[in-house]
């Protein structure tokens, strides 16, 4: 497990260091005193702790950045700024720590997204394994931002590209499990990857897909479900 602290303050960087090596002393720590170096920096982050408040590259501005290079990071603001707590929902954080704060609160949310990590690479395990041409090829449920069906090929529109095979929409559905959706006979949806949506559009971080009027509704409640768990379990 890798956990990365990013804090312009010295002192700041020594105390998390010190707390979390009490908390997970396996695991590998890096420091970072800016947000400029730790983006340049070429390692692996399971769980980053980040400032905002720090010269040139802010806390959010930096998280960004992060966020587009890494999906499955949990990021924890740690902060004394309690007005960007909304704007962490953009980054998907997964935590916001006002400063001061207890010893338990932060190995309360320490350990729950140690927890939440472990999960996620069980699911990573279940990856689901295509067959084009021959070839078997193993693909990450959670970088498909949703597929579609064209001329009897299912396209699966992935975080980096594009893979077309030859299969049903029923069968890819049930292997993806939730945090997917059905809006239209042609498209399945990952919910994780919307931005917007109206009665006709869900509009995705990269592309768009149709929505069948009949299924708006049981839409919009099977997604605010979604929204509601996503946001118990990041407890922001």
């Amino acid at each position: 497990m890798h956990i990365a602290v990013c804090d312009d303050e010295k002192n700041v960087r020594e105390l998390l260091a010190d707390k979390i090596r009490s908390l997970f002393p396996s695991a590998e720590l890096a420091l970072y005193p800016s947000g400029e170096e730790l983006l340049l920096a070429d390692t692996t982050t399971d769980i980053l702790l980040l400032d905002i408040q720090m010269p040139g590259k802010d806390g959010m501005q930096t998280a960004r950045e992060f966020r587009a290079k890494n999906r499955q990071a949990a990021i924890i603001f740690v902060t004394a700024l309690e007005e960007y707590v909304f704007q962490a929902f953009d980054v998907e954080a997964f935590h916001y720590l006002v400063k001061p704060f207890d010893d338990d609160k932060f190995a309360n949310v320490l350990q729950t997204a140690v927890k939440r990590l472990a999960e996620k690479r069980v699911q990573t395990a279940a990856s689901l394994v295509i067959t084009k041409g021959g070839e078997h090829i193993t693909v990450n449920p959670q970088e498909i931002m949703y597929a579609e069906v064209f001329d009897r090929k299912i396209i699966l529109h992935t975080l980096q590209d594009e893979i077309e095979y030859y299969g049903k929409m029923k069968e890819l559905e049930k292997k993806v499990g939730e945090g997917f959706y059905r809006p239209h006979r042609a498209y399945l949806v990952n919910m994780n990857y919307i931005r917007k949506y109206d009665v006709t559009t869900i509009y995705l971080e990269k592309g768009q897909v149709l929505m069948a009027k009949q299924n708006y509704q049981d839409f919009v409640k099977c997604y605010l479900r979604f929204i509601r768990r996503k946001g118990t379990e990041n407890d922001i």
